[in-house]
């Protein structure tokens, strides 16, 4: 499980994530929280409802909301494209395991990521609030962003349990 912890507890600790595109940012997530990567489905503005997550779709017969982690993190909202997607993904919310989905402008792969080679955010050179970011990882020379989602969306007026994003080891091996 991986919480705010220093780099020395996540030696040699290797998880799957599922890498993805905001406003030419490369982010990733757990990938045992993706439950499914869908095209574009049509949305339902929710009348009142704050920016970040102004809407909702049906899937699978299921009204989930949609959020923009673009407008959490200050980026560039970006023109929809044949390779925007939604990647839905399932989290505690108020203590119910609850589907949300994120909107992507391109999703990459599923990879692997060592966690002994990430770092803390840094404090000085990132544009967005460092407590929004759990860590930063590599994929080649680019950085890879995991972002610390229920801080966002607590920030976004929603109560969300600690164990959101929590990143399980691919081997099965707690953090």
């Amino acid at each position: 499980m991986l919480q705010q912890a220093d780099h020395a507890s996540r030696a040699s600790t290797i998880v799957e994530i599922l890498t993805f595109d905001l406003s030419g940012e490369v982010f990733a997530l757990e990938a045992s929280q993706v439950r499914e990567i869908s095209d574009l489905p049509e949305e339902i503005f929710v009348p009142g409802a704050p920016a970040f997550a102004a809407s909702v779709i049906n899937f699978r017969g299921k009204v989930i909301p949609i959020a923009d982690l673009r407008l959490a993190f200050g980026l560039k909202q970006g023109d929809v494209s044949p390779d925007s997607r939604i990647i839905v993904i399932e989290m505690d919310l108020d203590g119910d395991m609850t589907l949300v989905g994120l909107r992507a402008d391109k999703v990459h792969e599923v990879a692997t990521l060592d966690m002994a080679a990430t770092e803390k955010c840094p404090r000085v050179g990132m544009r967005w609030r460092e407590d929004f970011v759990r860590c930063v990882g590599r994929r080649g020379d680019d950085p890879i962003i995991i972002p610390d989602l229920p801080t966002v969306f607590a920030e976004r007026g929603e109560a969300i349990a600690n164990n959101v994003t929590h990143i399980r080891p691919v081997n099965g091996r707690g953090a």
